[in-house]
């Protein structure tokens, strides 16, 4: 199993809760993504690599990107990042279950190399 950092010990206990109950249903998750200078963010091999291993992971758990956009500048506030990308997950379980996926090792090396900081807010499924 794969290892992340600053992981919120009661947003993944909430997760495992849902999982296991019949309250399981889709979820998005807010991606907010600040790249190394060795990613190359937006055009690099590495960002570029991290991405379709993302992609390859997702489509192994049944989430995908449902966009993902650049981020210009702070307006308010002072979190600077790169990226912005909703992804959604057709359960809390999937989400789970991205660090056991088949790529989820691949995916988090090229993840500790390519990502410098990243903050991921579970929201509402805004599909339903």
């Amino acid at each position: 199993m794969a290892d992340l950092p600053n992981v919120n010990i009661e947003q993944i206990n909430e997760f495992k809760r849902k999982a296991n109950s019949s309250e399981d249903h889709s979820v998005l998750m807010l991606n907010l993504n600040r790249y190394t200078p060795e990613a190359g963010y937006p055009n690099g091999k590495l960002y570029a690599e991290y991405m379709g291993v993302l992609d390859q992971l997702l489509s192994e758990v049944g989430g995908k990107i449902l966009w993902r956009t650049h981020v210009h500048g702070v307006v308010v506030g002072q979190q600077e990042i790169n990226e912005a990308l909703g992804i959604w997950y057709p359960s809390h379980a999937a989400f789970l279950n991205l660090m056991t996926a088949p790529s989820s090792e691949k995916n988090m090396k090229l993840r500790t190399a390519a990502v410098e900081h990243a903050d991921l807010h579970r929201c509402e499924d805004y599909t339903k």
